[in-house]
């Protein structure tokens, strides 16, 4: 009889098991969860996803893609790790090579992130493939310099872009690879000025602008260029934005994307990351961070308690 008596405990034990085992991987402590894709199939939806509205939902933006001990800058295997954590923006950079290829480089010589020396645009694709790449210790990784095409089309469902155009690369050249690779859909390119902004319009006016907007009249030089406000995200600077100008900005559809990196990680560190929480708390939507790791947690505990989700996070 005590047999039989033990079969009904050991089906329960079973069932709760199963319960445990389908539970989302972020509950308990690991801040890894299944639901991290950004998949967005249209332009349309890219202007969805990145319109103002109260439930709108806020997201890091990854600087130079995340760099941390044993990952580099601007790698595919560093914005991997940082896409495995949690749906995320990344920012990344873009030069050319002396034959015109575009890679990804924040620095104008290949010294500080690579196992190379010299310009970048000085030196042909054929030899900076050769070379490796250095985490933030300085140590030599396994990994490689990517081209802008092998990252557009890693990212097909994963993630959004921002593309940080260096100097002496064309927009028209990287509009022109992002029409190549059909990554209309999750790529933003960065400008600094409405001029800039202006010139990424005319070549592509389906393509959405980070545009640097810190004043009404920095939204109204845009305005100017006919630019429409669901093609633009605010880049608001990197120190905390004045309410007035959230308002405005919100007023229009305008996503706002605060940098943290500096002074407000430095903050976070020190106070504690709920500092990332006050900041969306306030009026930012984006945060574009050099702690991802530590802004996600506080974003995805805001998204919680808020219970903010989007169909385009899958």
């Amino acid at each position: 009889m005590m047999v039989w008596r033990t079969i009904p405990l050991l089906i329960v034990s079973l069932l709760v098991s199963l319960f445990v085992a389908c539970l989302p991987s972020n509950i308990g402590g690991d801040f890894r969860y299944n639901n991290h894709r950004i998949d967005l199939i249209s332009v349309d939806e890219l202007y969805r996803f990145l319109t103002y509205h109260e439930k709108r939902y806020p997201l890091i933006s990854v600087h130079r893609g995340g760099a941390s001990k044993g990952f580099p800058e601007n790698a595919l295997e560093t914005f991997e790790n940082n896409f495995r954590q949690q749906p995320i923006i990344i920012e990344c950079d873009i030069r050319a090579t002396k034959d015109g290829v575009l890679v990804l480089m924040h620095d104008e010589t290949l010294d500080r992130t690579t196992t190379g020396t010299g310009q970048v645009q000085d030196v042909e694709f054929s030899a900076l493939k050769k070379l490796k790449l250095k985490d933030i210790e300085g140590n030599v990784t396994p990994y490689r310099i990517p081209t802008l095409d092998e990252t557009l089309q890693w990212g097909a469902g994963k993630v959004i872009f921002t593309l940080d155009v260096k100097r002496g690369v064309s927009y028209a050249s990287v509009i022109d690879a992002i029409r190549r690779n059909k990554a209309e859909a999750y790529s933003v390119v960065i400008t600094y000025s409405a001029d800039q902004a202006a010139v990424v319009h005319q070549l592509a006016p389906n393509v959405m602008i980070s545009a640097s907007i810190q004043s009404a009249g920095d939204l109204l030089r845009l305005n100017d260029h006919s630019i429409p406000d669901n093609r633009l995200v605010a880049f608001v600077g990197t120190r905390e934005a004045d309410k007035e100008l959230y308002d405005l900005l919100h007023g229009h559809g305008i996503l706002c994307i605060l940098g943290t990196l500096g002074n407000l990680d430095k903050q976070a560190a020190v106070r504690g990351d709920t500092v990332y929480t006050a900041l969306i708390e306030r009026g930012a939507d984006i945060l574009s961070t050099d702690r991802p790791l530590e802004a996600g947690k506080a974003l995805q505990a805001y998204r919680i308690k808020h219970k903010i989700t989007s169909r385009f996070i899958k």
